[in-house]
């Protein structure tokens, strides 16, 4: 028995038994040294040559982790993401967090497969992009990673992303697992959670990646209740394997993520990346006896039947897949679907034709996609928000200034009908913390990590302040990875749009929003308070603290909970038309829930609205949130025409965790709430068990 023999027999017949039966009979024809090669990267001669010879440091090509020339099993080829593919110069997509905003899943499957074409290009067949850790606090400098701050917005993204990967012949990794929403202290921090916040809030998304088809998934750095989640045998084998019925393998996250060789391979963690490190002992642990071969056995063959199961589907593309007018051009529908218009002050959006424009702010002709570390996507191109204005309404009527100087700002303004203030933050102030791993009481200033302030900077606001004065019309792009607090400008501006992180043609999508080509249809996938202590608590370095409790309530929860005014809720977003919602019902049939709504678009131009499902329970013996999203859809109706919509809750979602039973329960009364954010809802029914 080799791999190609194995493939043979499961793709005949890809059943369970099966690739049991062929995992077995593989692993009993490798030898003892053959089986821990397998539970160990690869990556030094890569990263060597990168460095040497092309001056890139990190996966400037595949990862490679595992294999066995001997039998003909391929290693695994590890790349990252979640913007694109990583690895030589593809097509950088708009970050997650917008993503999330389109509201999206069917776009997200799309835009999985394009990403599956273009890793499998350069050779990878492991996808480590699809991150679903949840929003806590927007202090988070990696939040434009992932797709939001609910649970079930998380896991319908991730799930979606998974399914085109794994269809695909792309292993899909989901991360970081768990509870991983602090950057700067990502090496020592301990986030302590109950075991009810643990499996309504911080896991769901999880397992709905894994029932989506995952097979392989990444621990994270920090510890949970005490322990690194890479020797977290509640994480890796009590929940994931005996809970979830994960048949897939682990993987560590990079260097610093496994402390301990026998309390991680023991724990459950399959494989160290992307060099063997603390792996690098397993052999002399196996002579000890502080390891056995079945220790082994069972990590060798979680990884080879990932292998087998996934590879089947692998199709090998063409580099001339890479950039393809398809793949740039769902970039560009991507960043404009997500687009979210906060203000429209009398309508001034969209600027109609021949009207004079002034790009102004540190980003108005800068290129802004993101985070420098590991998620970077090197693309030979991107348009930036004025050369996008200026391809849409021509060189003409268009001129720049970037920077701050509010001056200069309005000398370039000084002829125009409207100004676009391009304000947030770069790669210096949010992403990725590498300076010195967290080590440090204090952190340098401008080196990434999580986020000094949530407001935008003090330059920026008196650049937005003195192009108010101007008297011309207003709008301010905010870049950035999730949400800012505004209110002390936000009157001076007449419109006002969230762009995030937009990828390669995210100035082409600004323009397709501004013009009115797309009407805005993006919806928040966070809440916009008033106030930072609205947002739970948050660790920074200098807090010489290493331990935090992450409760049961964030995001739209705590606002509901308190009942603390948010100033722009979840799921909010204007559209250049108007929509009404009408003749919401509810009715259960067996395992599921139908909702059904009509969706009235009673404006003059063609537009998308996500109808947003929400349940209520009323169970008053358990504390439980207000509401929840268990359901959305997105959906184009024309311009005085209607739209009926039906959304499918499964009884499964919206039941409730009993750590006592330590299952879950759907008990008493529900409201269900149909609306276009979750402040803005209407009754739809109720649901009794």
């Amino acid at each position: 028995m080799n791999f190609e023999k194995a493939l043979q027999i499961y793709k005949e017949n890809p059943v369970s038994e099966v690739l049991e039966s062929v995992t077995n009979q593989l692993l009993g024809e490798m030898t003892l040294k053959e089986k821990v090669r397998l539970m160990q990267g690869h990556a030094m001669g890569v990263t060597i040559k990168n460095t040497l010879t092309k001056g890139r440091y990190y996966n400037g090509e595949a990862y490679p982790a595992g294999g066995c020339k001997r039998l003909g099993i391929p290693p695994v080829l590890f790349t990252d993401g979640p913007r694109g593919i990583v690895m030589g110069k593809c097509t950088c997509f708009p970050v997650s967090m917008l993503r999330g905003a389109t509201f999206d899943d069917e776009l997200e499957y799309e835009i999985g497969k394009v990403f599956a074409k273009e890793a499998s290009a350069l050779g990878a067949n492991l996808y480590a992009g699809v991150c679903i850790n949840l929003l806590r606090n927007p202090m988070w400098g990696r939040a434009q990673e992932t797709y939001g701050e609910d649970p079930f917005l998380l896991g319908k993204m991730g799930a979606a992303l998974t399914k085109a990967m794994q269809e695909n012949g792309i292993i899909a990794c989901p991360k970081h697992y768990a509870l991983n929403s602090i950057e700067d202290l990502r090496f020592k921090v301990d986030a302590k959670a109950d075991e009810r916040t643990l499996h309504e809030v911080y896991l769901p998304h999880f397992k709905r990646c894994i029932d989506a088809g995952a097979m392989s998934i990444m621990g994270a750095y920090n510890k949970v209740n005490g322990t690194y989640c890479c020797e977290n045998k509640e994480l890796l084998t009590d929940i994931l394997r005996d809970k979830w019925g994960f048949e897939g393998f682990t993987l560590s996250d990079f260097f610093y993520g496994i402390y301990d060789a026998v309390r991680s391979v023991k724990a459950g963690m399959d494989m160290e990346m992307p060099y063997f490190f603390r792996y690098a002992v397993l052999n002399h642990k196996l002579k000890k006896g502080e390891l056995t071969e079945a220790d082994i056995d069972l990590s060798a063959g979680r990884i080879l039947k990932a292998l087998i199961k996934t590879l089947p589907a692998y199709k090998e593309q063409p580099k001339s897949v890479i950039l393809s007018k398809e793949h740039t051009a769902l970039a560009r529908k991507a960043a404009s679907k997500g687009t979210v218009l906060l203000k429209n002050s009398n309508k001034i959006l969209p600027i109609s034709e021949n009207k004079k424009i002034a790009v102004v702010g540190r980003y108005a002709n800068k290129i802004n996609v993101g985070d420098h570390g590991s998620s970077n996507v090197y693309s030979p191109y991107t348009v930036t928000a004025y050369e996008g204005i200026k391809n849409r309404f021509g060189s003409d009527n268009v001129t720049v200034y970037n920077g701050c100087d509010t001056e200069k700002a309005a000398q370039a303004a000084k002829k125009s009908d409207y100004i676009v203030v391009c304000v947030g933050s770069d790669w210096l102030q949010e992403g990725e913390f590498l300076v010195n791993l967290g080590n440090v009481k204090k952190k340098p200033k401008g080196s990434g990590g999580d986020r000094a302030d949530l407001r935008i900077p003090a330059e920026d606001v008196e650049l937005i302040k003195a192009m108010s004065a101007t008297g011309k019309k207003l709008v301010v792009n905010i870049m950035g990875g999730s949400a800012y607090v505004i209110k002390e400008w936000t009157d001076c501006a007449d419109a006002i749009l969230f762009s995030f992180y937009s990828g390669l043609e995210g100035g082409n999508a600004l323009a397709d929003i501004l013009s009115g080509d797309v009407t805005p249809g993006g919806k928040l996938p966070f809440t916009i308070a008033y106030n930072d202590t609205d947002y739970p608590d948050f660790l920074h370095i200098a807090d010489n603290k290493t331990k935090i409790d992450y409760g049961y309530y964030h995001g739209y929860t705590l606002f509901d909970k308190k009942n603390v005014e948010p100033q722009y809720p979840f799921g909010f977003g204007l559209s250049y038309t108007d929509f009404e919602i009408s003749g919401c019902t509810a009715e259960k049939d067996g395992d599921n829930i139908t909702v059904n709504a009509t969706v009235n678009n009673t404006g003059d131009v063609c537009g998308d609205e996500v109808v947003q499902v929400y349940f209520s329970s009323k169970n008053t013996l358990d504390d439980r949130p207000v509401k929840l999203l268990k359901g959305f859809k997105r959906i184009t109706v024309g311009a005085g025409e209607s739209a009926e919509v039906s959304i499918t809750v499964p009884v499964d979602d919206i039941k409730f965790y009993d750590p006592e039973a330590g299952d879950w329960k759907a008990d008493g009364e529900y409201m269900v709430m149909v609306g276009t954010d979750s402040r803005n809802t209407v009754a739809a029914g109720e649901i009794t068990f």
